[in-house]
């Protein structure tokens, strides 16, 4: 990477123009990690960086032309190459009304959000430049804004999310000016785009421990925001074996799912899955809290919040379903055809997920370990149904509407339920599942109906 950095700086200098490398692509080498996104400053304007490496047959982007950013395509990485400025005058909470070009790499720096992030490498001597003591932040593993915390809040109100965010994903510390200033500028981040807050949101979610970023959210007012049905969950006290409040239980099965195979409908299963809980507790006679269905109105409030989020439908769809599913509980007096229906009202491309939230749900009860082997003996009896191909779903069956027609089934509803009645068969009795004793059973079935049938009239 070295050696690429030395020849796109050489077309800038062949050029009389100076260029560095900033951003994330420093932070993450200042910190020992190698760089995901190589973001370049430079004094050249938009059209003079267009200019030079087209000239070299190097495709260029605008893809941020008004605010003086280009993408350069150089050597199979996309450097996002941005003219030093100054900006002024937010008015919408994201963007600045005026931006102004600068000769000053210092300038250009001194607009950035946090010290971490302005840093700049001079290209291609490798000089480093820390005017805000970046760096020294970056040993003490500390966000700290550059500057007056409310004047960077105020310009964008993304800023306060990516804090957290860079807390959750990096482990460091925020600055208690910092923190101090978000409450303060609420107004600013309510008027940031849904779908921005839901990628920072997303970010918090996917890093190592999300509820370092949600208990920041919290504590600065921005999960009341953004999330208040889960801020509503803070004090909500459960039954039982239960140690935690329904905030911190969520949170902790949110994190706990990091040591699964986790993605990102499960990380908002965990953190969603008892939402519901508030709005259905209710105390019984023997003065001990209930949550009756509380299940159901998780997945009706999780609906609304991702779709809140604009999530895509695919993601708040199998969110949903493994909220609606969480509660399951096995015990070995489960028959294999209770345990075939399982797998069919969970659908098998859900049931690695659902096992996930489940244990993660569990132990967020004590935060205690799990008994060794939990959910191993459903497991066990889920893959050994699976691996004997049983039919579960209409498109497992040995028959199909086709051969329904044939024996005299018209197509319709009553062909589906027929169908529906055949599955239902085989998953009490899946030797059933051949053509010829499925087209029997069927056959009674619509025999049976034309003899109600005749007797109604």
């Amino acid at each position: 990477m070295e050696r690429i950095l030395k020849e796109i700086a050489a077309v800038f200098t062949a050029n009389g123009k100076k260029v560095f490398l900033v951003g994330g692509g420093v932070r993450d080498t200042v910190r020992g990690e190698n760089p995901k996104d190589f973001d370049l400053a430079t004094d050249a304007e938009p059209d003079e960086v267009c200019a030079m490496f087209r000239k070299q047959k190097y495709a260029v982007i605008p893809t941020g032309i008004k605010h003086g950013t280009v993408t350069v395509f150089f050597k199979n990485i996309a450097f996002e190459t941005t003219t030093f400025r100054a900006e002024s005058d937010y008015v919408d909470g994201r963007h600045p009304q005026n931006v102004s070009f600068s000769k000053s790499i210092e300038e250009d720096l001194s607009r950035r959000d946090f010290t971490m992030n302005a840093i700049a490498v001079d290209l291609p001597s490798g000089r480093l430049l820390d005017p805000f003591g970046g760096i020294a932040d970056i040993k003490k593993r500390l966000i700290r804004c550059v500057g007056n915390p409310l004047d960077r809040f105020g310009e964008d109100g993304l800023r306060p999310l990516r804090a957290c965010r860079f807390a959750a994903q990096l482990g460091f510390s925020a600055d208690e000016a910092l923190l101090a200033a978000i409450p303060q500028t609420l107004q600013t981040a309510a008027k940031v785009s849904i779908e921005r807050v839901r990628d920072e949101f997303t970010k918090i979610l996917l890093s190592q421990k999300p509820s370092v970023g949600l208990l920041l959210m919290e504590k600065t007012g921005l999960l009341q925001l953004f999330v208040s049905e889960l801020a509503d969950c803070r004090g909500v006290e459960q039954k039982g074996f239960h140690r935690f409040d329904v905030l911190d239980h969520s949170l902790l099965a949110c994190d706990c799912t990091s040591t699964e195979n986790c993605c990102l409908e499960v990380r908002l299963a965990a953190l969603f899955h008892d939402i519901g809980k508030p709005s259905t507790r209710r105390l019984d006679e023997s003065g001990v809290w209930t949550f009756y269905r509380h299940e159901h109105e998780s997945v009706r409030l999780c609906r609304l919040i991702l779709m809140r989020f604009r999530f895509p439908n695919t993601v708040i769809d199998t969110t949903c379903h493994l909220v609606a599913e969480h509660m399951f509980f096995y015990t070995d007096r489960w028959t294999d055809a209770a345990v075939r229906r399982f797998i069919i009202r969970v659908g098998v491309e859900n049931l690695t997920n659902l096992y996930s939230l489940r244990r993660a749900d569990a132990f967020a009860t004590t935060g205690q370990p799990l008994p060794t082997g939990f959910l191993s003996d459903l497991i066990a009896r889920v893959d050994m149904e699976i691996a004997e191909k049983r039919a579960f779903s209409l498109k497992n069956l040995a028959v199909s509407g086709k051969d329904l027609i044939g024996i005299g089934i018209k197509p319709g509803p009553r062909m589906g339920a027929i169908l529906k009645e055949l599955l239902d068969s085989v998953v009490r009795d899946p030797e059933l599942n051949t053509r010829e004793k499925l087209l029997e059973v069927a056959g009674k079935m619509q025999g049976n109906r034309n003899k109600i049938r005749t007797l109604d009239l």
